[in-house]
């Protein structure tokens, strides 16, 4: 049964992500606290893609406590003040909803996420893709609805005490944001977002 839930996942993913593939190779940016950070331009966004690249020296049942974890995304982003899980299977296929609160005088953005994720059994790989869910919850006047957003994790053991971690994104903020100035930004998202998974999972594992 749980193989017949994860084929549209994979078939979705297959899909979508297709389209997220441009000629351009990732653009070094720069390392900071273990985390090589690249950008690049997609043919279809002035927008930038990210991605982070690091080692996590946790084994993958700790880091998994952290990425794609229905039950523990508290720790996730200070500016997110709703969310909402809205379905979840096993912690295979996570639906959920959350307002990031944008200081003024910019609007509030929101976004209706659907997750899947998928285990190589073969290497103990794990692979963590995030893109819209439309039409589930209603826009609302005063916020500007995210609608153009994929993110993929892709885990991969080196050891039993250690992980590849690659953070791949892209988010159209919509609204009046000038692309120029959210490229400036970009680059802190995978730091933000792998720095805090490391100082978790690193800290666990040696406690």
């Amino acid at each position: 049964m749980k193989s017949v839930v994860l084929i549209p996942c994979i078939i979705s993913f297959l899909l979508l992500f297709s389209q997220y593939l441009p000629a351009q190779s990732w653009d070094y940016i720069k390392e900071k606290n273990g985390i090589k950070i690249y950008t690049r331009t997609p043919e279809y966004s002035a927008f930038k893609c990210f991605k982070g690249e690091t080692v996590f020296h946790a084994n993958m049942q700790e880091i998994g406590l952290y990425i794609g974890n229905v039950k523990n995304f508290n720790w996730w982003d200070k500016n997110i003040r709703d969310l909402r899980v809205l379905d979840s299977e096993s912690d295979k296929h996570i639906k959920y909803y959350f307002i990031y609160d944008v200081p003024w005088p910019l609007s509030d953005r929101d976004i209706c996420v659907e997750v899947c994720t998928t285990i190589d059994t073969l290497t103990g790989g794990k692979m963590v893709y995030a893109k819209p869910l439309p039409g589930v919850i209603p826009e609302c006047e005063d916020i500007v609805r995210i609608k153009n957003y994929w993110q993929k994790w892709t885990l991969t053991p080196i050891d039993k005490n250690s992980v590849h971690a690659i953070l791949e994104g892209f988010v159209d903020p919509g609204g009046s944001v000038p692309s120029w100035l959210y490229n400036l930004v970009i680059v802190e998202t995978p730091l933000k977002v792998m720095g805090g998974i490391k100082k978790k999972v690193e800290t666990d594992h040696h406690d």
